[in-house]
């Protein structure tokens, strides 16, 4: 009777078999292969913008921390000023001159199929680096994975694609719109299927994958090959193992109060005429900010890999841990569109910085420096509600394969335990309404098809 699908039920792995025997399942397997290429195509296309918008916005140098630390206090003002004033006209003609509302590319997953509005997410994807590149305390790689998921969409109508095999495509898309961004294949992949699809199954896996390689492959024909930070050699410790056990609880209760910040922000967005002069105002703070704290600016990159440097000190630490998520949430609330990966990467290199600061003066052998990476780590994993993803992502990111695997796992169990106790929302849902999160949980356990 094993295996026999005439002659009982048959198990998730022979659906799967017989799914990738169909003859449709070429159709499938080459959007796969299409959706790949063109994302990782449209991530030099964003990458190549954001560049010339950040040399144009902060010339003086290649970061945009050490551009801005020897910017102007006009520069500042005018630069952000411009970016809020930038994002309110972009809001406004998008609203004008494309059907449909916005939509985050989680959310249609779950309730749209994948379904999203093409030319309004394009845009808003293109709004996206403009305004990141400017400053705007968001991260970058929101932009390919609105990019990746509205060319899956497009190949799913086309060939007309169930509705989970839509889910699944839109889903790898965003998958690799990130692993293109930042050159993590197997951290896309499984970005994809765990954050982005809810659902961590067999049947999964390789589409996921060959799409974010696929991405990833024709991205790196024209942007660098190499880890994103870049890490000192740092060891594993018994204080390091005993400081992750007691920083991963701390990093899941700091990480719920972030996506708590995040559904707040979302809930007061302007709305009406306010949409034009709120996110002046909101950057134009931002800006004024900056000017005593540059490390706010765009998407956090230059401050975490200072942090992981161990190169910030304990005050400066606390500082950004308090303002960084708060000027995050405030761009995200006053409508400028952005990720929310980077940000969340930045909030906890700052708290493993501080909490490492402080435990290395009671007990020598945990680096504030790796502890920032750990924390880093630990705070993305309680945000996206994502363990797997979250470790393998920091491994690619930095190319640290062992060195620091044991604390970083202890630290990531712990956070994402205490993160899911907490709150059951990741940041990526924490915008939905209890009845739409009831409905996500109900897709989630729906049987393959």
């Amino acid at each position: 009777m094993r295996g026999d699908p005439s002659r009982g039920p048959v198990t998730a792995a022979t659906a799967s078999l017989a799914t990738l025997a169909h003859p449709r399942a070429a159709t499938f397997w080459l959007a796969v292969i299409v959706t790949g290429a063109g994302t990782g195509a449209s991530a030099i296309v964003l990458t190549r913008l954001l560049e010339a918008v950040q040399r144009l916005a902060w010339p003086a140098a290649p970061g945009i921390l050490q551009a801005a630390a020897h910017g102007s206090v006009t520069r500042h003002l005018l630069v952000l000023t411009a970016a809020g004033a930038v994002t309110a006209v972009g809001q406004l003609l998008l609203g004008r001159l494309t059907s449909g509302n916005g939509i985050e590319t989680t959310t249609a997953i779950w309730f749209t199929a994948g379904r999203v509005p093409r030319l309004r997410t394009l845009g808003s994807a293109v709004l996206s680096v403009v305004v990141v590149g400017m400053g705007a305390s968001l991260g970058r790689e929101g932009a390919p994975k609105q990019a990746g998921a509205v060319l899956a969409n497009a190949l799913s109508d086309r060939a007309r694609f169930s509705d989970e095999q839509r889910r699944l495509l839109v889903a790898c898309g965003a998958g690799a719109g990130l692993a293109a961004a930042y050159g993590v294949p197997v951290g896309g992949a499984l970005f994809a299927i765990e954050v982005m699809r809810g659902v961590v199954a067999l049947r999964m896996v390789l589409p996921a994958l060959v799409t974010a390689l696929v991405g990833t492959l024709v991205a790196r024909l024209a942007l660098p090959d190499g880890p994103t930070y870049l890490v000192p050699a740092y060891a594993t410790s018994g204080s390091l193992l005993a400081w992750s056990a007691v920083a991963g609880p701390i990093a899941g209760v700091a990480a719920v109060a972030f996506v708590r910040l995040i559904a707040f922000a979302d809930r007061v967005k302007p709305r009406g005429v306010a949409r034009m002069f709120v996110p002046i105002l909101a950057l134009a703070t931002l800006g004024t900010l900056s000017i005593r704290f540059p490390h706010l600016l765009g998407n956090g990159h230059d401050v975490t890999q200072l942090a992981i440097d161990g190169q910030v000190a304990l005050p400066l630490l606390i500082i950004l841990l308090l303002l960084k998520p708060v000027a995050t949430a405030g761009c995200l609330g006053s409508g400028v569109p952005g990720g929310l990966l980077t940000p969340s990467l930045t909030a906890g290199a700052m708290l493993g910085g501080a909490l490492g600061s402080v435990w290395s003066g009671w007990w020598p052998g945990a680096p504030p420096g790796a502890c920032a990476l750990i924390g880093a780590g630990a705070f993305l994993a309680a945000t996206t509600q994502g363990p797997l993803s979250a470790t393998v992502l920091i491994m690619e990111l930095t190319g640290q394969a062992r060195g620091l695997i044991l604390p970083l796992l202890v630290a990531v169990a712990t956070a994402t335990l205490i993160g899911r106790t907490l709150d059951v929302r990741s940041i990526y849902d924490a915008r939905l309404s209890e009845q739409q999160l009831r409905e996500r949980q109900r897709i989630r356990e729906l049987p393959p098809g």
